[in-house]
């Protein structure tokens, strides 16, 4: 069985994760966290021995259903933030959405921290939860060829409440180190 690397963004949101899994912190964004996970995975002779379990916090682009407890496994990611359509018009494979599992939730990742409605309204035609860096994650254990399963537990609603982020954020990671140790320990 494969072992897990988990990658987060903040220490905040892998607070109370087990102490006996390895955690890689990579920053908030796309570009911290492709240089972080991509540093760690050529640093390494045991890709094969892994699977990357990508776990933080996200918006919600759509109000929960009822009854919903806010944590999501993602099935396709996208990036939010680039012209596709012009890339492609140009020739050129935009890479901006990737499969990474069988779960329906769409994650779109960007560099733009979400809270403001207009963006919100945008962006929910296209995918469920928001966040910074799983894209990026994606990117790259595609490009190493490491399996990877993402979890994203909603901290708040991609509108002007997601500036209490960090007040809210605990409770995600209370979540998300509940399901570590009920999946990954």
């Amino acid at each position: 069985m494969p072992r897990p690397l988990i990658v987060a963004a903040t220490a905040t949101e892998a607070a109370h994760l087990p102490a006996d899994l390895e955690v890689l912190l990579t920053g908030i964004g796309k570009t911290a966290a492709a240089t972080a996970l991509t540093r760690r995975l050529t640093s390494s002779n045991d890709l094969h021995d892994l699977v990357i379990v990508n776990l933080g916090t996200a918006g919600a682009l759509r109000d929960l259903p009822p009854g919903s407890d806010g944590l999501f496994e993602i099935g396709t990611v996208i990036n939010h933030d680039i012209n596709a359509d012009a890339i492609r018009a140009l020739g050129y494979d935009a890479r901006e959405r990737f499969v990474i599992g069988d779960a329906p939730t769409v994650l779109a990742t960007g560099d733009v921290f979400v809270n403001d409605p207009a963006v919100r309204t945008r962006l929910a035609a296209q995918a469920s939860l928001v966040d910074m860096e799983g894209y990026a994650v994606a990117y790259v254990a595609r490009e190493f060829g490491v399996p990877l399963r993402m979890i994203k537990h909603v901290s708040d609603n991609a509108d002007e409440g997601a500036m209490d982020w960090v007040t809210l954020v605990d409770r995600s990671a209370q979540i998300l180190g509940e399901w570590a140790s009920q999946n990954l320990a």
